[in-house]
């Protein structure tokens, strides 16, 4: 793949599933794998042994990989999910809004 469609640091929006519509920011991207993990979205519980790090032990929430395909960007002048165009300019690849043009490399 030339150009990632999501990148990490990117806003996303999730398409489908129990946390269809709602957004955040991506903390790891695994495009190999096709997944994705967001902050504060697809959470599971996990858990924990006790250990010096973790003193009481016990269940936590943790993130756990989404499928990329479930995920849109958020054009922040769109304000929703939206689809991309990958262009060149020049030597550098970039990624364009499809409604607005709003580039998403800073």
């Amino acid at each position: 793949m030339s150009v990632a469609r999501i990148k990490k640091n990117d806003v996303v929006v999730v398409r489908s599933g129990k946390d269809a519509g709602k957004t955040g920011k991506v903390l790891f991207a695994d495009l190999t794998a096709g997944r994705a993990i967001v902050e504060g979205l697809n959470l599971v519980k996990k858990t924990l042994r006790k250990s010096q790090d973790n003193q009481q032990g016990g269940i936590v929430d943790k993130e756990a990989p989404l499928a990329v395909a479930k995920l849109m960007l958020h054009c922040p002048e769109c304000k929703k999910g939206v689809r991309i165009s990958r262009l060149r300019e020049g030597e550098k690849p970039i990624r364009k809004c499809q409604e607005c043009g709003h580039s998403f490399e800073s």
